[in-house]
């Protein structure tokens, strides 16, 4: 019962569209959309942390300027595949309660009061 109602509670605070019904009920050996699309993300987040390390240790501006092009089309790429799964239901988020949202904000307002200017 206890399982039930943590469940319960966890989907309430879910934000997530239902599924489209395209893919199989029964999850097979092969990679079906939600499999390539999840794939391409997955790289694109690993490509993105790999050249914002590369833009910001870049001494030639023309290479840094280049990096930091093939790191803005990577996050555009990386938005519109996190936009298709979800349009799809095919990724949930986890809504935060308002209690640590203040929390949190309160925090990091506190350190403005540390900055030179």
């Amino acid at each position: 019962m206890q399982n039930q109602q943590s469940q319960q509670s966890q989907n309430k605070n879910q934000i997530a569209n239902p599924q489209t019904g395209e893919l199989p009920k029964v999850k097979s050996p092969e990679m079906n959309d939600r499999d390539y699309i999840n794939d391409a993300l997955s790289t694109c987040k690993y490509i993105t942390d790999s050249l914002n390390i590369a833009v910001r240790e870049a001494s030639h501006d023309q290479l840094h300027q280049e990096l930091l092009q093939l790191l803005n089309e990577t996050h555009q790429s990386a938005r519109e595949m996190y936009n298709l799964m979800f349009q799809h239901g095919w990724y949930k988020l986890e809504a935060e309660e308002q209690q640590k949202i203040d929390q949190a904000y309160q925090q990091f307002n506190n350190y403005s009061s540390q900055f030179p200017y």
